[in-house]
């Protein structure tokens, strides 16, 4: 029971950030806009560090001195994949209008959720992955580190279910309609940390790898996307300083209830 709640607590940041497009009347300002996609590289940063490679490196202490072997291999192995799916999948990034991946006749607002949906993949597995780890007696996961983990994803999921669903609403679609899409962004999360969990007792053996590669596909989401974003135009400092408060509170959870 704890590891449902835990896995779906994410989802349930999503969703209370695209219900704001029932409380604003307007879209998210520029300014706000740069604040929020720092706060969420920060976030992904820490929790990539603190809640990821950390801990696989320490699951490969038997190994001595090549005990960071396994968290390279996975990083390398997660930047890989976000590389290929951002090749594959057609997505439009926010303010922009020429679209990534591969040609498509998708709509502008498919392709905007398609665009948060994929860096919503490595945050589903990081947060399966921590689950399964607690689960199993062969792992040092707690369940405090593994809620840690999945309230930091949910704090940064709040401004991005809000930032895909304001401009939704703003290109003509009904608030309900906007909602629901940027609602069903965040569903590939518990999507893909119950998968991971099902599988537990394959993945423990290979925990190390999995937690760098989650780590790696989210360091590739904030470097390709969140920072470019928040440091376009003027006033990239809004951005830096929202990087260091999502990293400042993801670190503090982490240390406080790990």
């Amino acid at each position: 029971m704890n590891a449902f709640l835990g896995i779906m607590i994410p989802f349930i940041g999503t969703t209370a950030g695209a219900a704001c497009v029932f409380f604003m009347r307007k879209n998210i300002g520029q300014n706000l806009q740069k604040a929020l996609l720092g706060f969420a590289a920060g976030v992904m940063v820490a929790a990539a560090l603190w809640s990821l490679l950390i801990p696989s490196i320490e699951a490969s202490a038997e190994m001595g001195v090549w005990s960071f072997l396994p968290a390279a291999v996975g990083f390398a192995g997660g930047v890989a994949f976000l590389l290929v799916m951002d090749w594959l999948v057609p997505h439009l990034h926010l303010d922009h209008n020429k679209p990534e991946g591969r040609k498509s006749s998708l709509s502008k607002s498919t392709m905007l959720v398609l665009a948060v949906t994929l860096h919503n993949i490595p945050e589903g597995m990081a947060v399966g992955v921590v689950f399964a780890g607690m689960l199993s007696a062969d792992s040092n996961v707690t369940l405090a580190s593994a809620l840690a983990l999945s309230t930091g994803i949910a704090i940064q999921n709040f401004p991005e279910g809000a930032v895909i669903s304001m401009p939704i609403k703003n290109q003509g679609m009904s608030k309900s309609r906007a909602f629901i899409l940027g609602m069903l962004s965040g569903v590939v999360e518990p999507a893909a940390a119950f998968i991971t969990v099902m599988l537990s007792s394959h993945i423990i053996p290979a925990l190390p790898y999995l937690l760098s590669f989650a780590a790696g596909a989210m360091i590739y989401v904030v470097v390709e996307e969140l920072i470019p974003e928040a440091s376009e135009g003027e006033h990239s400092n809004i951005g830096t300083i929202g990087f260091a408060a999502g990293f400042l509170i993801m670190m503090i959870l982490d240390v406080a209830l790990g």
